[in-house]
């Protein structure tokens, strides 16, 4: 039986569209059984609703705390009966103690290679600090910001002249690719939390290196 996702938006919903093509292929363990956004013009619920997934707004702005909106949208989360919850550009910041709740089946997608540049503004300070190497993180999501056991990364050269548009655009180009691929491996159980770490079944394997500048030919 397929795991049931619920996904979690904000905005255009760019990295669900990934999550929707994905679920799509047969192979996929996974199907998006819910999209929940606390924004109620989100772009996002428009590509839910055209691939005929269901959609509810939890307006954060009809509630006085935090703790609130959390309860709201774990009731919400629970009554759909989810297994797991993709956070795709969810602008909100979770309480501790629904964080923990959902401890191990709660994850995100973050645009730097953490533990580097955590939070706001990643690309804008990933240029001002010539750094040579960006990309983005998928974590499972802890009560610390951005600070979740890590999942899966993939990385790309700054280019020269790099703006914040265009290495934007270049990292979410990666994250498309990522995020479904590391879902895939959490619902397999491929991918688990070991303390503080994340630990691969042994059938997951990675090679390869990227260095910028390219080294010298031998």
């Amino acid at each position: 039986m397929a795991a049931k996702l619920a996904v979690l938006i904000s905005g255009r919903g760019t990295n669900l569209q990934s999550i929707i093509d994905a679920v799509a292929k047969e192979d996929f363990p996974a199907e998006i059984t819910l999209v929940i956004s606390n924004r109620p013009k989100a772009a996002g619920l428009d590509r839910a609703a055209k691939a005929g997934i269901p959609q509810q707004v939890i307006d954060h702005k009809d509630f006085k705390t935090r703790e609130d909106f959390d309860a709201a949208l774990d009731e919400t989360l629970r009554m759909a009966e989810v297994d797991y919850v993709c956070l795709a550009g969810f602008m909100r910041l979770l309480t501790p103690d629904f964080v923990n709740d959902w401890r191990g089946r709660l994850i995100n997608i973050h645009p730097s290679l953490l533990p580097a540049f955590r939070g706001l503004h990643v690309q804008e300070r990933t240029i001002d600090a010539g750094v040579k190497v960006a990309g983005c993180s998928v974590h499972f999501v802890s009560a610390e910001v951005d600070a979740g056991p890590i999942i899966g990364q993939a990385a790309i050269p700054v280019l020269p002249g790099e703006n914040v548009e265009s290495l934007t655009a270049r990292i979410l180009e990666q994250e498309h690719r990522l995020y479904p691929a590391c879902i895939k491996l959490v619902v397999e159980g491929k991918a688990r939390i070991s303390g503080a770490l994340v630990q691969f079944d042994s059938s997951v394997v990675t090679e390869g290196a990227l260095l910028n500048p390219p080294a010298l030919a031998d």
